[in-house]
Formats: structure tokens, C-alpha cells, sequence
């Protein structure tokens, strides 16, 4: 298939090779051309424009980082769509942002699939990453020879909308995290109570957040999040996405949203989100 990826950002950069390594014939388009230029190195045509990028592409990609974005580079920007192209969104968006989208790209006449990841560069790189499909079920199911070249087959989720996909992704990065304050308060209760850091990891591994612990335990122990899998000022406009998309409190997610807050105000938002186990 001809296809146009829009957004080399951390995510992007990872997701690029597979569809390069499958035989398709890649356009990539980034706001910044240093990465559109290491993923040309890589197989794929860079284009200059996101216009440019996707004329004539049967399938779209879009990996930006986040609703302004998609609506900056996209749905207000008068591409040059052709009939019926299925445009796969894998940003981070919330319930009603989905839905506005897919209604613009019916109006331009073509399709629109929300297809958001769960999971971090690693799995990326490892084509192993959750998948949360949502759309109408022929856009879907022609989707997902794509996004299954990075998926985990056994996480591959699918849902009747696009809305209901953005929604999944957010109540996945809820849970995710809340765990990684609680993963930041346990260390500080142990250290406070006289524990060392290993054995709170080592108990925080017979708990609900033993995953967590473990990927996370030895970096925030060392106390380096400049290798960043997920960022700060990622992580944070999700917690005003999920936020901006309750109508109940989440009491624990504005507590996330706040300490993450302080750490890209003290200048830690390119950090990984961990950062918010920081000492302060």
C-alpha cells in the first residue's frame, strides 16, 4: 500500500520501520525535518508538507501529539484528501475529539479509525505493543493489516467507535498513571519508616503494581529519567484529557496532574513521567 505518516515523534519513529520492513511505500511528514530525514535514510520518502505527504495515499497514519495537533495538521488544514482514504489515528485523543474527527473525515469523504497504543518504545520497537481499535467495521477491519504490524495479537482490542477507543486509551494512562504515584509515594513511606529502596521493591512485587515496580523501580531509585519512554508533558496532557472528559471527580488523576505539573515547571517535562518520584 502507498502510506502517509504523519508525526516522527518518539512513538512515531518506532512505528515507521515495520510498515517499511512489510513492503508498503512509505511518505513521512514531520513538523521538524531532522527525524523525517533519519527515517528517509531508513526507506521511506520524506515529503514537505503534510499536503504533499498524503496525495495519492491509499491509508493515512497519524501519530502527533495530541488533539491541537491533529486538528493543526489535518482536520483544518484543508489537505488534499483522496475519496474514501482511511485515515488511522494513533494519537492520543479524548472520547469527543474522536468524534469530532470522525465527523470531519466524513464530511471529506473518508474514513476514520482511532487506533490509539497502549505501551512504550520498547514494545514498539519489539512490534509489541496494545492496540485499541474503534471505527465503523469494514474501515476497522482494513486497519488492522496495518496497526497489527505493531501489535501484540493477544492485546489487540477492537470497539464499535472511535470515541469509545480514544476512551479505552485514557482509562489504560489513568491506571498507569496512578500506579506510578503510587509507586513514588510507596518509596518515600518506606524510606521515611527506615525501609532501603529494595526492600520496598522487593514488596511492592507481591502487589497490584508489581509491573510497574519493576520496570520502573531501578530508574527512579537511581534517580536518571533523562531516558525517556513516556514524557512528562505527555503524560500530562493526558491527565487534562482525562480530566476534561469526566463528569465525576478523579481525585487521584488531579493529584498526577499536579506533580507532574511541578516537574515540567521545574523543567522536567522531556523527562520520562517517572519523574515524579523525584526527591523534592
Amino acid at each position: 500500500m502507498d502510506i502517509a505518516f504523519l508525526g516522527l515523534g518518539r512513538m512515531g519513529r518506532e512505528l515507521v520501520p515495520h510498515l517499511i520492513d512489510a513492503g508498503h511505500r512509505v511518505t513521512v511528514w514531520n513538523r521538524s525535518p531532522e527525524a523525517a530525514e533519519s527515517i528517509g535514510r531508513r526507506g521511506a520518502r520524506v515529503a514537505s508538507t503534510a499536503a504533499e505527504a498524503i496525495a495519492g495515499a491509499d491509508a493515512v497514519v497519524s501519530v502527533l501529539f495530541g488533539p491541537e495537533a491533529v486538528r493543526e495538521t489535518i482536520t483544518e488544514a484543508g489537505l488534499p484528501w483522496r475519496a474514501g482514504t482511511l485515515w488511522i489515528d494513533v494519537t492520543t485523543v479524548s472520547p469527543a475529539d474522536a468524534t469530532e474527527f470522525a465527523g470531519r473525515a466524513a464530511d471529506a469523504g473518508i474514513r476514520y479509525v482511532a487506533a490509539p497504543v497502549v505501551g512504550s518504545l520498547a514494545p514498539a520497537r519489539a512490534g509489541a505493543l496494545a492496540v485499541l481499535v474503534g471505527g465503523e467495521s469494514d474501515a476497522v477491519r482494513e486497519a488492522k493489516r496495518i496497526v497489527t504490524l505493531w501489535a501484540d495479537q493477544e492485546k489487540l482490542r477492537t470497539f464499535g467507535s472511535p470515541a469509545a477507543a480514544a476512551a479505552a486509551k485514557l482509562v489504560a494512562n489513568l491506571a498507569l498513571a496512578v500506579s506510578m504515584e503510587t509507586l513514588s509515594e510507596a518509596l518515600r513511606l518506606g524510606r521515611a519508616a527506615g525501609l532501603g529502596d529494595d526492600d520496598v521493591l522487593s514488596t511492592l512485587a507481591l502487589t497490584a503494581i508489581a509491573p510497574l515496580a519493576a520496570q520502573k523501580g531501578a530508574l527512579v531509585t537511581a534517580g536518571d529519567y533523562g531516558d525517556a519512554q513516556f514524557t512528562a508533558d505527555a503524560l500530562a496532557k493526558d491527565t487534562r484529557l482525562m480530566l476534561a472528559t469526566a463528569d465525576v471527580p478523579l481525585p487521584a488523576v488531579a493529584l498526577v496532574a499536579a506533580e507532574l505539573q511541578r516537574a515540567i515547571d521545574a523543567g522536567h517535562g522531556d523527562d520520562d513521567f517517572s519523574v515524579i518520584a523525584r526527591d523534592r
